[in-house]
Parts: structure tokens; C-alpha cells; sequence
């Protein structure tokens, strides 16, 4: 067995990109609450992003790093997590399984593929296809035109922020096991306080995630952001 091939590898892989992809959500989470500072703030963070390090990098340059980055952490995930899933199918086939560890792992990874499809969802919604999902609100163009009207038109219906909930819950469940798993197997979890630490670090980095992504869309549907 080659080493990339290893459990330790597999597990190691599945930390670092987790870990990746904590760091990036924590900055769309801040970019998403400038939202609630009004479309100037809001329109001129998103032009920002695309014509930041001009003239170094292209118009988009950075937008189009952060994506090559996160498509190849979400490979190296999903590589990881559908072989340790295997493996871990393979070994509860031979010996005792402990029932909490099963419904843990269980949960993280129907929380994962749910947490996937949101994204493929996420990513055609307000990047590639761009559709007008705004029930009586403004038209095309005028949502192309502005990143906040697109935002704000979009969680003024509530079947959108319901879906939108219903995967920060599962972003929640996820980043609370995931954070602590990632410190595990980094080992940082030796000693009994080190284990409480990871445990605290991983509710309180889902719970910040989760709260912070929530509050724009709420703030939008109750009407406390035009």
C-alpha cells in the first residue's frame, strides 16, 4: 500500500482541506454580512474581489485562485471521505461497530452529500446560471447588474431561506464533528483537556458559521434589509 493510500494519509488529506474550506467559508461569511451595510457596501466589496491585485493578477484573477484552490480541496474531500467510508463499511462487515460512532459518521457524510448538492445549488444560483428566482422583483438585468438587489430579491421568498437554513443546519453538524476531527488528527487532542478544547472549538466555529450566514437572509425576509 502506497503512503497516500494510508488511513492515516486518507484522514490527514480530509483534515487539511476541511480545514481550507473553514477559512474560506469564514470569509464569505463576512463578505455576506456586508449585506446589511446597504447595496453600496455590498456591491463594492463584490467588484472588489474581482479587481483585487490588478495589475498583477487579471480582472477576477484572485475569484479564479480561491476557485482552482476549492475545487481541488473538494476533490481531495471527497477522495478521502468516500475511502475512509469504504474502509469503514468494510470494517463493520468483521467486527463490533460502537452505535454512537456509527450514527456520527452517519451524519457526517449524508451531511456531506447534502451539504454538496446546496452547493452545486448555490453555485448555479448566484455565479453560473444566474436565474431570476425573485417572485415579482426586479428583472434580469437589473439583478446581473447588482449583486445586492440578486441577494436581497432572492431571500425576500421564504422557501429560499428555508432551504438556506436547512443547509447551515447541516454546515453546523458537520463543522461541529469536522473542526474537532481535524484537531484529532492533527493531534491535538492527546490529553483530556486538549480533547474538551477541540470539543469547544469545533461547537464554537459552527456556531459563529451557521449564526452569521443566518443573519442576512432573516434580516431579509423580515424586511430589516430593502
Amino acid at each position: 500500500m502506497s503512503a497516500r493510500n494510508t488511513t492515516i494519509f486518507l484522514k490527514l488529506l480530509m483534515a487539511v482541506t476541511g480545514l481550507f474550506f473553514v477559512f474560506y467559508v469564514l470569509l464569505h461569511m463576512y463578505g455576506n454580512l456586508k449585506v446589511l451595510a446597504g447595496p453600496e457596501a455590498f456591491n463594492g466589496y463584490a467588484e472588489h474581489l474581482r479587481t483585487f491585485g490588478e495589475p498583477m493578477l487579471p480582472y477576477g484573477g484572485l475569484l479564479w485562485i480561491f476557485r482552482i484552490l476549492l475545487i481541488a480541496a473538494l476533490i481531495g474531500h471527497v477522495y478521502s471521505m468516500a475511502a475512509l467510508w469504504s474502509r469503514a463499511g468494510k470494517a463493520r462487515a468483521s467486527r463490533y461497530a460502537v452505535v454512537k460512532t456509527a450514527i456520527t459518521s452517519t451524519t457526517m457524510r449524508w451531511g456531506g452529500v447534502f451539504l454538496f448538492l446546496f452547493i452545486g445549488w448555490h453555485l448555479l444560483h448566484f455565479t453560473i446560471v444566474k436565474p431570476v428566482v425573485n417572485g415579482d422583483g426586479p428583472d434580469a438585468a437589473a439583478l446581473a447588474a447588482s449583486p445586492y438587489a440578486m441577494v436581497v430579491a432572492s431571500f425576500q421568498l421564504w422557501w429560499m431561506v428555508l432551504i438556506y437554513l436547512l443547509a447551515l443546519a447541516a454546515l453546523g453538524l458537520h463543522l461541529a464533528h469536522g473542526v474537532f476531527s481535524a484537531q484529532q488528527t492533527l493531534g491535538w487532542t492527546q490529553t483530556a483537556a486538549g480533547h474538551r478544547r477541540a470539543k469547544g472549538i469545533g461547537h464554537l466555529v459552527a456556531a459563529v458559521i451557521a449564526v452569521g450566514f443566518a443573519i442576512p437572509p432573516l434580516a431579509i425576509l423580515f424586511g430589516l434589509v430593502k
